[in-house]
């Protein structure tokens, strides 16, 4: 294929992803890279020249840069979320041999003193206050960023922090891959069904059809997380819990069934002394004082401080619910408590107190009638309209289409892959497809995102019936997506997410969860898939009692990660031989209400902090969740589906994106700073009895 007619160089509104091939990537990234090169410094050139130097950088020079970021950008979306998706060898290898050519390019344009000089003098002239705040937002950031990228660095010190940064980026997609392969890797044959007694009849199907699509009889179980879940929540036989636990805590570790084979010991000390090193290339004190350099929390003693008083505030009572599900595993003849018996006993405690399980609640969330009921939620609340689009170029016959309309126009599009299967990454998230910005020609280029989930796949059956909890990870990425695709920001830096601290990233998504437990928002996502009929009246108060069935104990698990993550990045410089399951103890001594084993390896497939962005950041998740609470509180006061509330968190929030900062825009919405009170409440802390 020549380049010329490379489907990834190709404009368009869409991608072609049908047409897009492993060979492709490379040839078509070297293109752009190079492209971009000469036109950034034929642009530095034409500056020299110009006798109107400040009104050409406020103009030509901005629009012209953003425009090859955007090319850049359109390009590897694609890309990298067919690797996430659609995982091959061939397309793994052409992603592995593009990375270090992006990191390169961002490290060069980072480090490119003419460029750097051109933003400065931007800044600094007199068409920067006649640009929108958006534009002087996204150019403080741009020399923000120049100066976390080792502008000011000398060229020895420059070309280390160049290596690095490839180095580590190299490190992130090797923990990455080994997390895939090693939950890939690893499945148990099962022939005789009463070693499944207990399991619920949606696993089961699952479990079978895993055996059918290898040629086996009888079933399959898996470490992902459809298959996993529910065998350690309802399978009687703890033998086969514990060898599953045993699978899933070692993947990519030096321990377990698979010991050694895709082990990220190696790895994540060497990422750790280099990002140690990194930062202090660039005067910090150490990789978590660089990282809050972009996020709403100023220093890490501050984050610190918030952890502990949210575990302060939490431990005595996520012991107390740690003592009676002890107290209940001893009636079942259980004395001793494993941690593999832990999801098992607390699901069969749940039943006796509130007579409600997850398995019970997943006939009457069809994921069709799910996804419907949310669009509707949106609408009431921000009088936004969902509709299908069905004529699209798709990676899977599962994945779906939508446009997004306001006032009668199209506004954004999203993709939705809903349905764990081989070859795609675990977990859920939304990515970037498109950025809502201004083209050239004046038009607005519309946002575009991806959803991207891994539930229980519909089988010949049964419908795809969603657990409750999974209910709430749609509606969670949901969030996420309405905050990219309802920006009405028109520079791409600011646009959507893109400019919004780490730590503000997820009061979206956390804040639209809340509708999941409206009683007037359940007869919009409920519908028995059999009967048609909502969810009862008597199920749903079961449910909402059971809503803070042990909050305490949820609350540790969040604020171990959160700990150990923070602690890890501060400090002094960790040498290769940091023990990093040591420092993970120390913080479980502290936090964890009931003993993990010791072959445990959470850390090896920790993929958020190794592979995912949140390195000194996962505190990320319970700092936006004080935000969100305390936004939700405020349709709670004033009702759930009050249109001006609606419009006002739509206006004050959504649309903003990251044109201002966070706070400002906080108390725009809430007319005060956050509170932590609504956050206790919501979890239910403050409500249960403390333990004395």
């Amino acid at each position: 294929m020549s380049l010329a007619s490379n489907p990834l160089l190709r404009s368009r509104v869409l991608p072609a992803f049908s047409e897009i091939t492993p060979s492709d990537i490379e040839p078509a990234l070297d293109h752009l890279l190079a492209r971009n090169r000469k036109n950034i410094d034929t642009l530095l050139q034409q500056l020299k020249k110009e006798k109107e130097v400040d009104e050409f950088l406020a103009t030509t020079f901005l629009s012209s840069m953003e425009q090859w970021d955007d090319d850049l950008e359109k390009f590897w979306a694609p890309v990298s979320h067919l690797n996430a998706v659609c995982n091959s060898e061939a397309l793994r290898d052409a992603y592995t041999v593009c990375l270090p050519k992006l990191t390169e390019y961002a490290t060069q344009m980072g480090q490119n003193k003419p460029l750097y000089e051109a933003y400065k003098r931007l800044a600094e002239g007199k068409y920067y206050t006649t640009l929108t705040p958006a534009q002087q937002q996204a150019i403080n950031n741009t020399l923000r960023d120049f100066r976390l990228s080792g502008i000011a660095l000398d060229e020895g010190k420059q070309r280390r922090f160049g290596e690095i940064k490839q180095r580590l980026a190299q490190l992130s997609t090797d923990y990455s891959n080994n997390v895939l392969d090693a939950t890939q890797g690893w499945n148990k044959h099962i022939l005789d069904a009463s070693e499944l007694d207990g399991v619920p009849d949606t696993a089961l199907q699952l479990y079978r059809q895993a055996a059918q699509a290898k040629g086996l009889e009888g079933y399959v179980v898996s470490l992902d997380i459809p298959s996993y879940l529910p065998l350690m929540q309802y399978c009687h036989n703890a033998q086969l819990r514990e060898q599953m636990y045993l699978a899933y805590t070692t993947r990519a570790s030096e321990l377990g069934p698979n010991a050694g084979e895709w082990d990220n010991s190696a790895l994540m000390d060497e990422m750790l002394v280099l990002r140690h090193e990194l930062s202090t290339l660039l005067g910090y004190a150490d990789y978590a004082e660089r990282s809050l350099v972009t996020k709403m929390a100023s220093t890490p003693v501050e984050v610190l401080d918030f952890l502990e008083d949210l575990l302060q505030k939490s431990k005595s009572v996520a012991e107390q619910e740690y003592r009676e599900l002890q107290k209940y595993a001893a009636t079942q003849a259980q004395q001793t408590l494993h941690a593999w018996d832990i999801p098992y006993y607390s699901e069969k405690l749940r039943m006796e107190k509130y007579a409600i399980s997850q398995e019970e609640l997943r006939p009457y969330f069809p994921v069709d009638t799910v996804v419907a009921g949310m669009f509707e939620v949106v609408k009431r609340l921000f009088d936004i309209s969902v509709e299908e689009v069905n004529d699209f170029d798709r990676w899977h016959d599962d994945v779906r289409l939508f446009k997004l309309i306001k006032n009668d126009e199209v506004v954004a599009k999203f993709y939705l892959d809903l349905f764990a299967r081989e070859h795609k990454r675990g977990g859920a998230w939304m990515a970037d497809c498109r950025v809502r910005r201004v083209l050239p020609d004046g038009q607005i280029q519309l946002p575009v995102a991806f959803l991207t989930c891994n539930f229980t796949a519909p089988t010949a059956e049964l419908p795809s019936l969603l657990t409750h909890n999974e209910v709430t990870t749609l509606f969670h990425e949901f969030g996420h997506g309405l905050h990219h695709m309802l920006t009405t920001v028109d520079c791409a830096a600011v646009s959507g997410i893109n400019g919004v601290p780490w730590d503000a990233v997820e009061l979206p998504s956390q804040f639209l969860e809340n509708w999941c437990w409206e009683k007037e928002a359940i007869p919009l996502i409920s519908s028995h898939y059999q009967s048609g009929e909502v969810l009862p009246q008597s199920m749903l108060d079961k449910m909402l009692a059971a809503k803070h069935f042990q909050a305490g104990m949820l609350m540790m698990r969040q604020l171990e990660f959160a700990l150990f993550d923070m602690r890890l990045h501060t400090g002094n410089a960790p040498e290769k031989t940091v023990n990093i399951q040591r420092l993970l103890d120390q913080v479980r001594e502290q936090v964890a209400v009931y003993p993990v084993p010791q072959f445990n390896r959470f850390q090896h497939s920790f993929s958020h902090i190794f592979a995912g962005g949140y390195a000194a950041g996962y505190y990320s998740y319970k700092w936006a969740e004080v935000l969100s609470a305390d936004a939700f509180s405020c349709f709670e006061e004033e009702g759930i589906f009050n249109r001006a509330t609606g419009e006002r968190f739509l206006r004050e929030i959504l649309q903003r994106g990251g044109s201002a900062d966070p706070m400002t825009m906080f108390i725009n919405f809430r007319s005060r700073k956050p509170s932590t009170d609504a956050l206790l409440r919501h979890s239910g802390i403050v409500d249960k009895p403390v333990a004395t």
